[in-house]
């Protein structure tokens, strides 16, 4: 019984075009759609009946990993239904557990509408591209489809490296090796350290969480491929301080100077309301110029911003109120909305 209701249920938050699936000791099950969560219309949930759903999914060993330390992250594939990534964590003493749905398709840069700039940062042959924002912003479906253009247009080696594989890639031009921290490779350090004995072209990095998987990608950057990666910044000047910082002092003029030489773009991103239904996705884009380098360089990265604002026709670049202000007047977002999500409030009701 349990095992046919959790698949219903994830069939269900598939159906409804919902994003996410939670489950949670005495609340009904919720969904995600275009960003609010509303319950499903099902009996509140005991923690007996969340356990028994959440162990018919899981392995022997994924029941032991989670036994041992009350978390537990991993994809899940239903054949006819879709990929989820998963969570099982504890509340309270219950299992509880949230289920991402990762389209199965994947979606191409036109299909995503995204600024005609990123079709030429793909064209790279070396550095590095970030793609940040909050959780949930849209991060992971704007990289598979930077990806996915590159698959049909190039041959190339790609190495992704993940936790867990969110979209699998099907060979078209390119070849991708699909790498699950965990379960393919102990870390992010680790496989990037011998990413570089398996001849790819592009590398992707799921995560930049700590210093050792930074400078590996710096340095694969710098050595002739072209990195993507993501972080959980909000704007992209913050992205560059962010990076710095995980550094000491004494450290950190060598790492500017890498991050000057190496950082082909940032993109951040966040994923709003639209007026009408669904969600709309506003990129702050910085490229980097020489001036930027130079910037960068100088440890002066509080100059960026106002260095974003010039020049863009030639550049590609926005910033995050620009962006806000096209959907604006386009009528895809509402001032309110745009005010609340906006990294620079007092700017944008000034520029409205």
């Amino acid at each position: 019984m349990a095992e046919f209701d959790i698949k219903k249920l994830l069939q269900s938050v598939v159906k409804h075009g919902a994003s996410d699936l939670h489950l949670v000791t005495d609340a009904e099950p919720q969904i995600r759609l275009d960003g609010a969560l509303k319950p499903v219309n099902l009996p509140k949930l005991t923690g007996e009946d969340i356990e028994e759903m959440c162990y018919s999914m899981i392995t022997e060993k994924q029941k032991q990993h989670f036994e041992e330390h009350d978390e537990l992250d991993f994809a899940l594939y239903l054949p006819g239904i879709g990929r989820f990534r998963a969570n099982y964590y504890r509340t309270l003493g219950n299992v509880a557990a949230a289920f991402r749905v990762i389209p199965i398709e994947i979606p191409s840069l036109d299909d995503l509408g995204t600024p005609l700039i990123f079709k030429k940062l793909i064209k790279r042959e070396k550095g590095l591209i970030l793609v940040t924002g909050p959780t949930g912003s849209g991060k992971s479906t704007t990289l598979a489809a930077l990806l996915n253009e590159i698959n049909l247009n190039e041959q190339k080696h790609i190495i992704t490296v993940e936790d867990p594989v969110e979209f699998i890639h099907t060979n078209k031009k390119c070849v991708f090796s699909h790498r699950g921290v965990g379960e393919d490779t102990k870390s992010f350090a680790t496989a990037l350290k011998f990413a570089m004995r398996q001849d790819p072209d592009v590398i992707l990095i799921g995560e930049m969480r700590d210093k050792e998987t930074i400078e590996a990608a710096l340095t694969a950057a710098e050595t002739g491929h072209l990195v993507f990666g993501t972080l959980h910044t909000s704007s992209a000047p913050g992205t560059i301080n962010r990076i710095i910082d995980v550094f000491t002092g004494d450290e950190q003029p060598q790492i500017r100077a890498m991050i000057s030489t190496s950082l082909v773009a940032v993109i951040a991103q966040s994923l709003l309301p639209k007026l009408g239904g669904g969600r709309v996705a506003s990129h702050e884009i910085l490229v980097t110029n020489h001036a930027i380098s130079n910037l960068i360089r100088e440890d002066k990265v509080h100059q960026i911003y106002s260095q974003m604002q010039l020049g863009q026709e030639g550049t590609g670049m926005q910033t995050q109120t620009q962006a806000l202000l096209k959907y604006i007047r386009d009528g895809k977002i509402s001032r309110e909305i745009a005010i609340q999500f906006s990294n620079k409030p007092e700017e944008l009701t000034k520029a409205l």
